[in-house]
This record gives structure tokens, C-alpha cells and sequence, in this order.
């Protein structure tokens, strides 16, 4: 389980964001492969009760199913990004089709941001995708997708590992409910008692 990706594959894609500035104590929670209903709206609800500002990477064709959710996360002052319409493997799709695909989900959501789903970009997408996007890695891995690891692991990953300017990675889906819903709030407390702020990244 690698909850932090190592130095060499941050320098073999030098042109995507792995960790933000570290100015001061900030930290950036990301969201991805939503709106959902019920998970999004839950994750949205209780950022709202800590003022909290956060980066949502989209599915295109949940932005579609969900609209009235989607523009519950704009009201609500959050950044949002594009992670392809039909949540594409970079590795194992063509480069045109995977550029229409990032491009349909553009078409909806006229974002700068992306962030490739499972992390898969081939070179040649990073380098055609790095003109138009500001590309938006991770510096931490809830692993929250996962079902072979408990709640409290997922919350050991996040605390563990999380410094100033990391850009943490959890996911409003359905397959990481049973674990967001029960590790956001206590990483969410526990980052703060150590004195870490919430920021959102801004294109």
C-alpha cells in the first residue's frame, strides 16, 4: 500500500502538481469520482459545518446525473476539477479518445483543473493534457476505495503521512462510504488539533 507516491514517479511526471506550496500549515482535501447522491451530499454537508473549502475532481457523467448536487458543490464555494467524463484508464486508452473524454467532461464543467482517475497517465497524455490543465496529483492516499482495510487504517494513512501542503485524496462514491464517512470527521479533527488549516487549490 503505498499511501505516499515516492520521489521517482513525482520526478517522472514533473509536469503534474504532487503537493502544494507548504505555506504555512495548510492542507488540501480533494474529493473524487462524484456527485453522488447521499455520499457527495454528506461530505459537502459536514465540510459546511467547519466553514471547510475543498477541490471536487468530477465525473462528467455523474455531473450529468446529478446536477442539482453538482451545483450544491459551486454554491458552496468549492473548486472544482475534471476527472474525465466516464472515469477513463489513461494506461489503456487510446490518446484521442482519451482526450475527447477529458474534453466532454470540460465541455460541462469549463474547469483548469484535472486530475487523471486512478492516477494513470501515460507521457504523452501528461504532455498534451499539461497545455491546457493545471494536472492535480496527490501527496496522500486515504485508500478509502478500498474494502479489504478498516475505517481506522484509512484514517492512520491520511494523519500519518499528511503535512504542509499536502493534497489528500479521499472519494465521494459509494464504494468508499462506509470508510469516508467515518474517517473524515476524525482526520478532519485530528489534522486540526495538530494545527493544520483546510485550503482548496485554486487553478
Amino acid at each position: 500500500m503505498i499511501v505516499s507516491p515516492p520521489t521517482i514517479l513525482r520526478n517522472m511526471y514533473k509536469q503534474c502538481t504532487w503537493r502544494m506550496s507548504p505555506t504555512g500549515e495548510k492542507v488540501y482535501l480533494t474529493f473524487d469520482d462524484g456527485p453522488v447522491p447521499a455520499v457527495t451530499e454528506w461530505v459537502a454537508e459536514y465540510l459546511g459545518k467547519y466553514n471547510i473549502k475543498s477541490t471536487f475532481f468530477c465525473v462528467g457523467d455523474n455531473v450529468q446525473k446529478n446536477p442539482a448536487i453538482y451545483e450544491q458543490l459551486k454554491k458552496a464555494g468549492h473548486t472544482l476539477g475534471n476527472h474525465t467524463h466516464n472515469h477513463l484508464k489513461g494506461f489503456y486508452t487510446g490518446n484521442e479518445i482519451y482526450f475527447d473524454n477529458v474534453k466532454q467532461c470540460n465541455d460541462i464543467m469549463q474547469s483548469n483543473l484535472f486530475r487523471p482517475p486512478y492516477g494513470q497517465l501515460k507521457f504523452s497524455q501528461q504532455r498534451v493534457l499539461a497545455k491546457k490543465y493545471k494536472i492535480i496529483m496527490w501527496d496522500v492516499l486515504s485508500y478509502d476505495y478500498a474494502q479489504s482495510i478498516s475505517p481506522d487504517k484509512c484514517v492512520q494513512n491520511v494523519v500519518n503521512y499528511t503535512r504542509p501542503g499536502s493534497i489528500i485524496v479521499f472519494h465521494d462514491s459509494i464504494k468508499a462510504q462506509k470508510n469516508i464517512t467515518y474517517a473524515l470527521p476524525k482526520v478532519i479533527e485530528q489534522l486540526t488539533d495538530k494545527g493544520f488549516t483546510f485550503d482548496k487549490i485554486v487553478g
